[in-house]
């Protein structure tokens, strides 16, 4: 059933916080209990959205119909639907991440060529994301056409559900899908944001931090991860030493959660946001995943 044993137990957690949702849905009645809920599952339903980017550039089954499923509940969780991320991240961001005039999820303005500050950013990847997703789909037309069918489907439920219960629905589901889409826009910002390189190799920030990388499935092994995109988040620090010796040590940094908490001592060498660190500019990426 799953292709690589090491996604059983982020899906079981996965779905369990799906059958806690819908449990809430249906048992909550107060405003400001279903307000604590939302800020309660705030950091949880973040971190699930990179287990949704995994699923997106390593399918977890091998069942497309399990995949489908999987993805619906991805998507309560992060607000990205199927393939939105496959299209807009595996096919879009990774070919250009190198070419800020072609990056879909580019940190610098299109009009100007100037940085974007994170806010600016934040705001401009998300209000696009899934514009953008369908635009990469127009290459794609299979993908798309899951993407196009499942983010209805999505939208559909997601309608039911506040038609249903309208409180529950926003506080559950709504809000909780803006906020994740927001807050999984908002860590990219510090993958690359600064760095113009010629070099792959120099061209991402990676985290080593073992908290970080447990939670998120070794999203902090970046540059790996750029260099060979279909290799599955459990073999990336494996990878990673294969080509660490090609990788600037200014190009570590502290993971988002570290940096947001003051008198934290710093990883030696670690940057922090707000730093820039000079280089070059473009390179290529291949590896997505077939459709199904």
């Amino acid at each position: 059933m799953f292709k690589h044993a090491q996604d059983k137990l982020p899906v079981a957690l996965i779905v369990a916080f799906s059958i806690v949702d819908l449990a809430a849905y249906f048992l909550i009645e107060n405003f400001w209990v279903f307000l604590g809920y939302w800020l309660l599952l705030l950091l949880p339903k973040g971190v699930i959205c990179a287990w949704n980017h995994h699923h997106q550039h390593v399918f977890t089954f091998r069942s497309p119909a399990l995949n489908r499923l999987y993805e619906l509940s991805l998507a309560f969780h992060s607000g990205i639907t199927s393939n939105l991320w496959l299209l807009h991240h595996g096919l879009g961001h990774h070919l250009h991440f190198l070419d800020q005039t072609k990056d879909e999820s580019g940190w610098k303005r299109k009009s100007s060529g100037r940085k974007m500050g994170v806010i600016e950013y934040t705001i401009d990847v998300t209000i696009t994301a899934y514009y953008r997703a369908f635009q990469v789909g127009r290459r794609y037309p299979k993908h798309q056409r899951i993407y196009l069918r499942w983010t209805a489907i999505t939208f559909v439920l997601l309608g039911l559900l506040i038609w249903y219960r309208p409180l529950a629905g926003v506080m559950i589901y709504a809000l909780p899908m803006l906020t994740s889409l927001l807050f999984t826009v908002w860590v990219t910002y510090d993958h690359h944001s600064g760095l113009e390189s010629k070099e792959q190799f120099e061209a991402s920030y990676n985290i080593m931090s073992p908290v970080f990388n447990a939670l998120t499935g070794n999203l902090g092994y970046h540059t790996a991860h750029h260099y060979r995109q279909a290799v599955h988040w459990s073999k990336l620090p494996e990878l990673h030493r294969t080509i660490a010796h090609k990788i600037p040590a200014a190009l570590y940094r502290e993971s988002t959660f570290k940096a947001m908490l003051p008198n934290v001592r710093k990883t030696p060498g670690a940057v922090s946001r707000g730093e820039s660190v000079p280089s070059e500019a473009p390179g290529d990426d291949t590896g997505a995943q077939p459709a199904e």
